[in-house]
């Protein structure tokens, strides 16, 4: 075809919806064009690119022993809903009913439909293991779409499953599958980094992220240089620092009038943050839960939501001062009010602490020299900070350090999470 003829409609300007350098380049090159927020057309440029990433992904697959399959876009609820799935995935799911009222949705992901089809077709374990794939549409309702077709609401997805007569054949399967990807991406040109993940929805034990390093990345990075250990924000741990050698104090209360923020409090008392317990609540099935960690951390929503299993939220004011009579701002974990139903989780920080300050559970008051175990108990201390640069690396010791990145892949041992289900 002729230059003169092909479309490509270039733009001089770069569009105001345009926030990161990938997404000004396609939209004024003429690669795509958009329809509705997070949603894209791929115009005949952007679509033989999309063609030469394809063909590479499917090279790869093919190579690993990957059988391609094409699986409907639209899905029956009722597969989702013996899986325990149909709820768990909120509002992000695109959900739909046909015309006879039955329900359906736009699949976000393929495991359902997948194992739905080995269990009627495989008729033995002579037959596995079987690695099936498939590159096809996929739809998320993301609350936020942004940054051009890297969160979107409809995209292009290589998802492939393996079937293994066991636990060591699953094993064997997602090395394969790990090598695959890291070739895919060679290929591609990425400069990219495998680190542990949170497995999120999806579901399973261990599940390794695919990160390409970029600034305008929205996946934080914490990794050690010296031991190589690497894994995302959601799942990053690091090594508890060393208790205090401080004998512990005389429990007090301490007049602080008008100060009811981590940062406040510890400037009026000449304190460091660090030595600040302080305390959320989190609503689950109606209960409230109270959580503590360290003035100086902030809480790992995904280690916390894993924990809980199950859909939570945090407390509002307003519902801390009904339920419990407190005012947030001057909560603390020594003498909640007895007879209500309270769990108190902690962070592992948290058990460490000496002489710490935290709420009075009395307006204007504080408590200095609080020491857990004697003042107050817990019901269950875990992991549920968020770490951050600085932290010690629990493998080596070293300090780890931070980046961010953008997620282009992701593998899963799922187990029998839906084989069992389903």
């Amino acid at each position: 075809m002729r230059f003169s003829q092909y479309l490509l409609p270039t733009l001089r300007e770069t569009p105001a919806e345009a926030e990161v350098v990938s997404h000004k380049l396609m939209l004024r090159a003429g690669l795509i064009r958009k329809a509705a927020a997070g949603i894209y057309t791929f115009l005949p440029l952007g679509y033989r690119v999309v063609q030469k990433i394809t063909r590479i992904v499917e090279e790869e697959m093919d190579r690993a022993g990957g059988q391609e399959v094409l699986m409907p876009i639209v899905q029956p609820a009722q597969i989702w809903q013996e899986s325990g799935r149909w709820d768990v995935y909120g509002d992000e799911m695109f959900r739909l009913k046909d015309r006879h009222g039955r329900d359906f949705c736009l699949g976000p992901t393929h495991e359902e439909m997948i194992t739905t089809l080995v269990k009627n077709e495989v008729r033995s374990y002579r037959d596995l293991p079987l690695l099936i794939y498939q590159i096809q549409n996929k739809y998320r309702d993301e609350i936020r779409p942004r940054f051009g077709v890297m969160r979107a609401r409809e995209f292009i997805m290589k998802d492939l499953y393996s079937f293994d007569r066991d636990e060591e054949g699953m094993n064997s399967s997602y090395q394969i599958m790990y090598d695959a990807y890291s070739r895919v991406f060679r290929r591609c040109g990425l400069k990219f980094r495998a680190v542990e993940a949170d497995s999120g929805a999806i579901g399973g034990d261990v599940s390794h992220e695919f990160v390409v390093l970029a600034e305008t990345g929205e996946a934080v990075i914490l990794y050690c240089n010296k031991c190589g250990y690497a894994a995302n924000a959601e799942k990053a741990e690091a090594a508890l620092p060393p208790p205090e050698e401080v004998a512990p104090g005389k429990l007090e209360k301490v007049f602080t009038p008008g100060y009811t923020t981590v940062p406040e409090v510890a400037e009026f008392l000449s304190v460091p943050t660090a030595k600040l317990i302080k305390t959320l609540f989190y609503t689950v099935h109606d209960e409230l839960v109270a959580v503590l960690l360290r003035g100086d951390d902030e809480v790992n929503e995904i280690k916390l939501g894993n924990f809980f299993n199950a859909p939570y939220r945090l407390a509002g004011p307003e519902e801390v001062k009904e339920r419990l009579g407190l005012t947030v701002g001057y909560v603390g974990p020594v003498g909640l009010p007895s007879g209500t139903k309270l769990r108190v989780l902690a962070d592992l920080r948290v058990q460490q602490m000496v002489n710490a300050v935290c709420g009075a559970n009395e307006d204007e008051y504080h408590l200095v020299n609080v020491n857990p175990g004697r003042d107050f108990t817990v019901d269950t201390y875990l992991d549920l900070r968020l770490v951050r640069a600085g932290d010690i690396c629990r493998h080596c010791g070293e300090p780890l350090a931070e980046t961010r990145g953008i997620e282009v892949g992701h593998i899963f041992k799922l187990g029998t999470k839906y084989s069992s289900a389903l």
